[in-house]
């Protein structure tokens, strides 16, 4: 036999046709593979990347629609939050025609920041405004010894505050330890300026403008009279009247007026030959502390007036 490769009967290649069959097989390779990456045919890809579609099931996110409007509605942006309502005060340099020695304060209840005239770290004693206090000690303490004060008790608590009266102001003074109960309000309050009256009487308790202010917030968010007994304190402090009602609130218009909490105090000083004059407020946003000292025989009038003219030149809006 000459050479090595075999021939069929018809004398033709064998390999012949294996070839003919590989060259087949590849060609309709290319067919298909040709149809599965032509756009729109029957055997396109769904694994095939599109515009703006994941390139893969695994990027697609279960229920995420794939349009680009669609996925924006889907997942807004947050919206900035809205700018704080400014306090109805502005810190301004006063200069107004009164007598004697002022001072005030003001506190923004939001952000703990506080405003005041360069003095407002002077003290003066308190007389009647130091009566929010001695009520809330009371309350708060009753709350904490399981204690509910009886209605009789809480008749005395509302004429404390509404009409300032001082023989039952001084049977709550004794029941809460006295000068102990103002050194419960420098510690609790976290006053700076303010100290325990000499006698330990609650009327000569020296506060100043800015601890006044700072009063006025530990009573609104509840550390002074307790969870339990705060939203009843301060609705009685709204309701304050006759010779007390005076002052901060007054220079607001009269619709807002009933929305302001407030403590005044007003005392002849014969020692001092003085007229003390002193204003708690508490509004919404803000707690404001003003004190007047004068001459004794300008009476108490000239005072309450001018709590009220020290407030209105600080209203952003004077009504």
């Amino acid at each position: 036999m000459a050479g090595s490769r075999r021939t069929n009967r018809s004398g033709g290649d064998e390999s012949s046709p294996i070839r003919l069959i590989a060259v087949a097989v590849i060609l309709v390779g290319l067919v298909l593979v040709s149809l599965r990456l032509l756009p729109g045919s029957p055997f396109e890809s769904t694994a095939a990347a599109r515009w703006g579609e994941p390139g893969t099931p695994a990027d697609r996110a279960t229920g995420t629609p794939t349009d680009r409007s669609a996925r924006a509605t889907a997942a807004p942006r947050p919206s900035p939050s809205p700018a704080a309502e400014p306090l109805p005060f502005e810190a301004r340099d006063l200069d107004l025609d009164i007598e004697g020695w002022y001072s005030w304060s003001v506190l923004d209840r939001r952000t703990g920041e506080i405003i005041g005239s360069d003095n407002m770290a002077e003290t003066s004693t308190t007389a009647s405004l130091i009566k929010a206090w001695i009520v809330a000690d009371y309350l708060r303490r009753a709350a904490d010894a399981g204690q509910t004060p009886s209605d009789a008790k809480l008749a005395d608590a509302t004429r404390i505050i509404r009409d300032s009266d001082n023989v039952r102001a001084e049977q709550f003074y004794n029941t809460v330890g006295r000068s102990a109960s103002i050194k419960r309000l420098l510690s609790m309050c976290k006053l700076t300026d303010s100290k325990v009256a000499a006698d330990g009487g609650w009327s000569r308790t020296a506060l100043s403008p800015r601890d006044t202010a700072r009063m006025g917030q530990c009573i609104a968010d509840g550390r002074a009279a307790g969870p339990k007994w705060t939203k009843w304190l301060i609705s009685e402090m709204r309701l304050v009247r006759g010779t007390g009602d005076f002052g901060i609130r007054k220079a607001f218009p009269a619709a807002e007026r009933g929305t302001i909490a407030i403590k005044n105090g007003w005392v002849d000083r014969d020692k001092e030959q003085e007229m003390h004059i002193n204003c708690l407020a508490i509004g919404d946003t803000w707690t404001m502390g003003v004190m007047v000292r004068y001459p004794i025989n300008m009476g108490y009038e000239y005072g309450m007036k001018n709590c009220q003219k020290i407030t209105a030149a600080l209203l952003r809006t004077t009504p």
